[in-house]
């Protein structure tokens, strides 16, 4: 109680702060396979510090991460690589596809090279570039965050995965 008798407290869904601490609090795993890699390192690195926006801490175990930020080229030999560690991940989990390797197979439209990674796993933020820059990779988890927040419920996003033809 307040000095004045009103009340001393707010109210709010609790899903809207659930969604607030998720947010604030993402595990990122990094599946960096070339120079976009490079890249990954440098935004993780103290000159422009992912840690800033919640990305503190980064998870070499799919077990223990919820954002799958996958920078480089995606053979074909290494989608159900990729495939197994998405689903590994627990749920609620996001994927940034980063540079253009990933996002649309880059420069090799060749039969050993995927065309995206969008036909193996779902993709929540697409960076562009070639390689992409560290502040591109900045602004796509800035906007992840703003997804989040809206709170997209789980079978909001299955539906939606299933509109889109991924394999869940």
């Amino acid at each position: 109680m307040a000095k004045d008798g009103g009340a001393d407290f707010f109210t709010t869904k609790l899903e809207t702060a659930v969604n607030w601490a998720r947010k604030n609090s993402l595990f990122p795993l990094p599946f960096g396979t070339s120079c976009c890699g490079i890249e990954l390192m440098a935004t993780l690195a103290s000159g422009y510090d992912m840690a800033r926006f919640g990305a503190e801490v980064v998870r070499f175990s799919p077990r223990q991460s919820d954002l799958l930020i996958c920078a480089g080229i995606v053979n074909l030999k290494m989608a159900p690589i990729l495939r197994n560690i998405y689903d590994s991940m627990a749920d609620p989990k996001w994927v940034i596809s980063m540079g253009a390797c990933a996002s649309s197979g880059g420069i090799f439209n060749v039969y050993s090279v995927t065309q995206g990674i969008d036909t193996v796993i779902p993709v929540d933020v697409y960076v562009p570039g070639c390689p992409p820059s560290p502040e591109g990779l900045l602004n796509a988890l800035l906007r992840l965050e703003e997804k989040i927040a809206k709170g997209e419920t789980f079978s909001q996003r299955r539906v939606r995965e299933q509109a889109e033809g991924v394999r869940i």
